[in-house]
């Protein structure tokens, strides 16, 4: 018997979709990354690119790039924005179709690993050392005891905004203002800073050796700084004396806390935020060497990703617990 005749119309098989999809994508050699499909999937069951960046606890720009990334992989639009929401194109129809059941399935691993859709993950906060011990974690010490989770980082200014923009950080605290896009800094407190020294080394000085118009680091005596670049030198220099910091720094140290026991014990002179000396200016351990009329300031900044803020209810708590009281510590 001879077979039954198909209509010409019907003659395509049921993945015709993903088929024109495979014709039409990049040749790519690298893996995908599975984070895009991830996003797809959430995307595509919500119809909506704000309630996907909310159920992965990420920006909504983010979604849209990482959208934009799988569509210049593929070769084809996914879908289509719309005043109420994203509609699927037949090509994402059937991506959805093979996709969903292995990002079901790789969803375990990626929480593992990076607890994207974990409600209670970890804070992660970045700050410099000394900032975590004496301003951050007492702040947020109330949260902590309501089982917040809190991983801390350790870092330069520099390196904590670059890990914030990479996704490794949910909030950073740092001393310099953030310049990239999708960053957003908010003025946490102004930090006013000194030039100190143990008192056998002030008691040394002759009063000709540091004054504002003779910004000469004594001989001997060794700047001591918490990076090459030593930017809290540099900045007490400009601002007291209008000149550049006068030497490179004789020892250098991994944060301030560690430069104020180098100057404690004589190792030599440095610039530390004022609040760190506070104890040590009471107790007459350490000396301010100069008293200029208006102290020089560095104002601390709170930086986290556009959008996330709002999306993540615990990192908005320990948002705003840190402004508030950023206002005390002027």
């Amino acid at each position: 018997m001879p077979p039954a005749h198909v209509p010409e119309t019907d003659r395509r098989t049921p993945h015709a979709p993903c088929t024109q999809a495979a014709t039409a994508c990049k040749e790519e050699t690298g893996p995908l990354n599975p984070a895009l499909l991830r996003t797809f999937v959430e995307v595509y069951r919500t119809g909506s690119f704000g309630k996907a960046a909310q159920r992965l606890h990420i920006s909504q720009p983010a979604v849209t790039q990482q959208i934009r990334m799988l569509e210049e992989r593929v070769g084809v639009p996914l879908f289509v924005r719309q005043a109420t929401g994203s509609r699927p194109t037949p090509a994402a129809e059937c991506l959805a179709r093979d996709a969903e059941g292995a990002v079901d399935a790789l969803d375990v691993v990626l929480q593992r690993h990076f607890g994207t859709d974990r409600p209670a993950r970890p804070l992660r906060l970045g700050a410099p050392s000394d900032l975590i011990s004496e301003r951050i974690l007492p702040a947020l010490a109330d949260m902590i005891r309501d089982s917040v989770h809190l991983r801390t980082t350790l870092a330069l200014s520099d390196a904590l905004v670059s890990q914030l923009a990479a996704g490794e950080l949910d909030i950073a605290v740092v001393r310099v203002r953030p310049r990239l896009t999708g960053i957003t800094a908010l003025p946490l407190y102004d930090e006013e800073c000194s030039l100190v020294a143990s008192p056998e080394i002030a008691h040394g000085l002759s009063p000709d050796h540091i004054t504002d118009r003779a910004p000469d680091v004594p001989a001997g005596h060794p700047l001591v700084a918490f990076a090459e670049s030593v930017p809290l030198v540099d900045h007490y220099w400009w601002s007291v004396f209008h000149a550049p910091s006068p030497s490179a720094p004789g020892v250098v140290v991994p944060d301030h806390r560690t430069a104020l026991a180098a100057v404690r014990a004589s190792v030599g002179i440095s610039v530390l935020p004022t609040y760190l000396c506070a104890d040590d200016f009471a107790r007459g351990t350490l000396v301010p060497l100069l008293t200029p009329e208006i102290p020089p300031i560095t104002t601390i900044y709170l930086a986290t990703r556009k959008g996330d803020v709002a999306s993540r209810p615990q990192l908005s708590a320990a948002h705003d617990r840190l402004l508030a009281c950023g206002h005390t510590w002027n």
